[in-house]
């Protein structure tokens, strides 16, 4: 690992930056914003404002209500502590007797304190800025939305202190904010009468107003609100890409985004969730209620989260075909998301967006029940492509064989295909959720703005899962070899993931690295991540072309039909 006290001289030394003098760990940071004010704490080089209310608590009235503005108080408040996670919805796994351990979709950071404790009044920023930044600073900003499925995860399992302390010794400070949302079907809820009275997509909401908070804001903190980059993972950048087509894709709240497993992909609509809307009126009582919104609204919360808990969760038989998530409103999200994009109705922001190799391995295991090409068939006719035909079944069949030595965790052979099915259903839900809307995205958008794509492949010795959904966290989050935090880092700075000119190898690995644009030749290439660390080098995006290929124009001719 390179010594941090070199890298602070070697950076001075090239770009001049100067690192200002120790902080008084005295001097508690204080900020005054309009609704009030807060005490933070210091750490090191660092300044953190943890557990600010963004919004209103989405509790009483302002359940399933679109999010308020914060409620103004007097006085001083401590943010100190991370603020209370949004309710979570179970996710028990119905996975029988694996010879491991299943890892979740959410991997806190290492040090972080995770979730502590939850509840409806959830809706909190933090922001972690460098000691030293005052209201002139005009830095840039990361806004971070984590992943979890839409119903999971929490804001306090990604530290961005390390972030930060890494961003001063390249030269380049940023500051870090990250932000709940509503989950499951207190964010998400679906059905004519969800659709009636405005509150649908509302976790995209409660992220629509923490990002105008920063706009409004986080030049108090020292940020600048016209450099905001969004970033998130898993159904976090699946955030990201939503909101890249929200309002047709006008926006002054960012000018680039950063994508970890996941883009704007093919949506339901509201009215295709009624039958979730109707379990819960039936699970709470609500059923013989004139006002069955209203009941659920004045339900029990107890009694709410048990209705939640008992529809299907992301590691359930159902995998990905979520019971909860954003779905085409005419509102928020006017239209399925392929259609804006090929509308060209998006964002013309920069943006990164890679994915992890073996994306579907975790949302299989689930499922290891079907065993024949029958079962396999007849569960991605029924539960991924309803309105497809047999035809065209029987095609996606074919170019996604029973072969294991095919199948996802892809390279190992025959290994590891712990049912019939196994290897061949990781790699389906993989292209169909992650690889198949990624390429798609990447091949529109790069013709209109620059766009970098990468793949994540290190890992490849997990047993069963190989180099699994939300593996590569770790990568922009701690200081594996610092590849992906500085690819970050550079991209708040500049709009470019590539290391600044003149910065040598022993600052940063990406020195030695060029990482050409998606769309800059014929054959798109991938900064592709491989074992061991710090191992990287340029690919291309042509894996599995044949079955991507017919998987994306099958999707798209269904999701335009």
């Amino acid at each position: 690992m390179i010594n941090f006290l070199f890298f602070v001289s070697s950076v001075a030394a090239l770009t001049g930056f100067t690192f200002a003098s120790p902080v008084d760990r005295d001097a508690a940071p204080a900020v005054k914003l309009s609704y009030g004010s807060f005490q933070g704490q210091n750490t090191g080089n660092v300044s953190e404002f943890l557990g600010v209310p963004f919004a209103a608590a989405p509790t009483g009235n302002l359940r399933f209500a679109p999010p308020q503005p914060p409620t103004p108080f007097e006085g001083v408040r401590q943010a100190t502590q991370y603020g209370a996670a949004c309710l979570q919805q179970t996710t028990a796994a119905d996975t029988g007797a694996l010879p491991f351990k299943l890892p979740s979709i959410i991997h806190p950071i290492p040090g972080a304190p995770g979730i502590v404790n939850s509840s409806e009044d959830c809706l909190f920023i933090n922001v972690v800025k460098p000691a030293t930044a005052d209201s002139k600073g005009g830095l840039p900003v990361l806004l971070w939305f984590f992943g979890g499925a839409f119903e999971t995860g929490d804001s306090s399992s990604f530290p961005g202190a390390p972030i930060v302390e890494r961003s001063i010794v390249l030269g380049e400070p940023v500051i870090f904010v990250s932000a709940n949302y509503r989950l499951h079907a207190l964010g998400f809820l679906a059905g004519k009468e969800a659709l009636a009275a405005n509150a649908t997509n509302l976790g995209l909401r409660d992220q629509r107003l923490a990002m105008e908070w920063v706009h409004e804001y986080i030049s108090d903190f020292g940020g600048d609100p016209s450099k905001v980059i969004i970033w998130g993972e898993s159904a976090g950048a699946e955030s990201i890409g939503l909101h890249y087509l929200i309002n047709n894709g006008t926006t002054d709240l960012f000018r680039g985004g950063f994508m970890e497993s996941g883009s704007p992909y093919t949506l339901k609509t509201v009215e295709d969730g009624q039958q979730w809307y109707d379990h819960l009126v039936e699970y709470t009582a609500c059923g013989g209620n004139s006002d069955t919104f209203e009941c659920l609204r004045q339900a029990p919360i107890d009694q709410l989260m048990a209705a939640a808990n008992s529809t299907p969760s992301y590691i359930n038989y159902t995998s990905l075909n979520l019971a909860w998530f954003p779905r085409v409103d005419g509102n928020v999200i006017a239209r399925n998301p392929v259609e804006s994009l090929q509308m060209g109705l998006y964002s013309k922001a920069p943006f990164v967006n890679g994915d992890c190799d073996d994306e579907g391995t975790i949302f299989s295991l689930a499922n290891l029940n079907i065993t024949t090409d029958e079962e396999f068939a007849n569960y991605i006719h029924t539960n991924y492509l309803p309105t497809a035909s047999d035809e065209q079944i029987a095609v996606l069949a074919d170019v996604y064989p029973a072969n294991p030595a095919l199948g996802s965790p892809f390279g190992t052979g025959d290994m590891w295909n712990i049912s019939a099915q196994y290897k061949r259903l990781a790699s389906f839900q993989g292209d169909l959720q992650f690889q198949v809307p990624r390429r798609f995205f990447m091949s529109i958008a790069s013709a209109t703005q620059p766009t970098w794509s990468y793949l994540y492949k290190r890992g490849k010795s997990e047993p069963v899962i190989g180099t699994y959904h939300a593996s590569d966290i770790a990568e922009f989050f701690t200081d594996i070899d610092y590849i992906g935090m500085d690819a970050l880092i550079n991209f708040a700075h500049s709009l470019n993931p590539n290391a600044p000119s003149g910065l040598p190898q022993n600052i940063s690995y990406l020195s030695d690295v060029h990482w050409p644009q998606y769309g800059s030749s014929l054959i798109p290439s991938l900064l592709t991540f491989w074992d061991p660390a710090p191992t990287v080098n340029i690919t291309l995006d042509t894996f599995r072309a044949v079955p991507i290929e017919v998987l994306t124009l099958i999707t798209l001719a269904l999701a335009l039909a």
